[in-house]
């Protein structure tokens, strides 16, 4: 049979033993920690444009891998240039209408957002940039743009086209077209200017 004094006496000391290293652990103390993986917690580090020598060119900020695609971007099949500029208005059909009131709304933010600056507000071509002395871009409302397909439009925002950069890096491709159709409202909306030419 188990002495119960000498129970009493053990469970007692492990009690006291208890709140000696509770009351030690919560001291502040002047010698560190210990630790046991002190590469997790301090890793060797690379700052982008510093020298690392893992790598055979000495170079921290990589490339990426040829063909990849940033996550969420779709790729846009057509390079620069006329021929694929025709070629994708031949082919591209707008995914989006203007039937779609949440496509219309979407469209005006887009557009308000990229391309006011230059083609202004209702699309004339009198944007800030204008305004201080920057060459005005044709006017969207004019029977060449009118006549122009869909894809062609893209094409132009995706690629760019003269003093236009490409905007592919700043705008998904949905709202590329959503871009478009905001652009076929402007026109259905507004008589296109009497100086717009061919």
């Amino acid at each position: 049979m188990i002495n119960s004094r000498l129970v009493q006496s053990v469970l007692g000391g492990l009690l006291v033993l208890t709140l000696g290293l509770n009351w030690y652990v919560r001291q502040p103390s002047l010698v560190p920690n210990i630790e046991f993986a002190p590469d997790m917690y301090r890793t060797p580090r690379f700052n982008t444009y510093e020298p690392n020598s893992n790598f055979a060119d000495g170079m921290t900020l990589r490339l990426p891998v040829a063909g990849t695609i940033a996550r969420g971007n779709k790729p846009f099949p057509y390079g620069p240039g006329f021929r694929d500029s025709s070629r994708a208005g031949r082919e591209l059909v707008n995914p989006f209408s203007s039937s779609d009131a949440s496509t219309l709304e979407r469209g005006a933010v887009v557009y308000n957002r990229y391309c006011t600056l230059c083609h202004g507000v209702d699309g004339t071509g009198g944007g800030p940039v204008v305004d201080r002395g920057f060459p005005g871009p044709p006017s969207l409302l004019r029977p060449f743009t009118r006549r122009m397909p869909d894809g062609q439009i893209i094409h132009i925002i995706t690629h760019g086209r003269s003093r236009m950069p490409s905007h592919a890096a700043q705008i998904p491709l949905d709202d590329r077209w959503k871009i478009v159709v905001h652009v076929r409202e402007l026109q259905n909306n507004a008589v296109a200017s009497p100086e717009a030419g061919e």
